[in-house]
């Protein structure tokens, strides 16, 4: 808490110097439950407020919905570049909604330990042979909201609970992108939803709604993830975990918007940085000390985040 604090006082301090109308920023509420099982605020509660980094997005209305979890599903492991083979029908070169998948993301997300770093104290969570474009923390859902030959799935305006609010184009997706928080042995991660399976492209009634999977295949999977999730969460193909869609201004930081187009509202090493305006020559020096002191109490922030049960997560 006192990390937090500090890093949130400095980070105050210096956008008041690099950001001219902090109060234009919007403020976004903050789910109070963090686990399945946990109630939500009582009644006539008031989540707390906060304030999020300006991404240097247009600003968009604060979203409530707190969604509800699925529990205990099983999940397998999949990766960007998995050939097909007897438990992977389809090749994941191609994702149902990127046809250069894998080589949007940099290269093949190899899902050996031995080639990959899984670092808690870092949140470095990626192969060791290329830094990822995308965001590695990825996900497939069995539900593909567009259809084969075009514009959306008939159910999928009255389904998807975000759909009326993004009014989309005819064909445009409204599920990629879209955030998860994955909960399992006291430990939560966030991640994107970038596929479609297992197996399943259209059980909208488990992924929207209360039924179990669809499929029978791997143990009745409802769930793929990535390695980076199954290093980040200690797990194997096969186990169980709980989810739950969350908004993305819910979303707190972590190894999941350390790299990636699609997290931009991430604040990597660096970033302050390089959203600096120029400064005139005496303050100059003053801005890279707070800078550098940022980046250092962002690094023991994730170190205690690393460290902490989930019930003492914020969401």
């Amino acid at each position: 808490m006192i990390v937090a604090a500090a890093l949130a006082a400095g980070v105050v301090a210096l956008n008041a110097q690099t950001q001219p109308n902090p109060a234009a920023m919007p403020r976004v509420r903050i789910p109070t439950t963090s686990s399945p099982g946990e109630a939500g605020p009582a009644q006539g509660v008031t989540p707390p407020l906060v304030r999020p980094a300006d991404s240097g997005r247009a600003s968009v209305p604060a979203v409530r919905a707190v969604y509800p979890w699925k529990t205990r599903v099983t999940c397998t492991v999949f990766w960007i570049g998995e050939q097909a083979g007897p438990r992977n029908p389809v090749p994941n070169d191609k994702s149902s909604w990127d046809a250069q998948w894998e080589t949007n993301f940099g290269g093949y997300d190899d899902p050996e330990p031995a080639n990959r770093i899984a670092n808690h104290a870092t949140g470095d969570f990626r192969p060791k042979g290329f830094v990822p474009k995308l965001n590695p923390f990825y996900v497939a859902l069995p539900y593909n909201d567009v259809a084969s030959q075009g514009g959306h799935k008939s159910e999928a305006a009255r389904v998807i609970p975000w759909f009326a609010r993004m009014n989309p184009e005819s064909g445009k997706t409204v599920c990629k992108g879209r955030w998860l928080q994955i909960f399992r042995g006291g430990r939560s991660c966030f991640a994107q939803w970038e596929d479609c399976g297992p197996w399943e492209t259209d059980d909208w009634e488990y992924v929207f709604s209360t039924k179990p999977p669809k499929t029978k295949q791997n143990g009745s999977a409802g769930l793929d993830l990535s390695p980076a999730i199954r290093d980040y969460l200690g797990m194997q193909s096969g186990e169980k975990v709980h989810w739950r869609f969350v908004e993305a201004n819910q979303v707190p930081y972590g190894p999941w918007k350390k790299y990636g187009l699609e997290s931009s509202t991430a604040v990597p090493a660096g970033a302050l940085a390089a959203r600096a305006p120029i400064s005139t020559p005496s303050t100059t020096a003053d801005l890279a000390t707070q800078q550098k002191y940022i980046e250092y109490l962002r690094k023991l922030r994730d170190e205690q985040f690393a460290k902490k049960p989930l019930s003492q997560l914020q969401n």
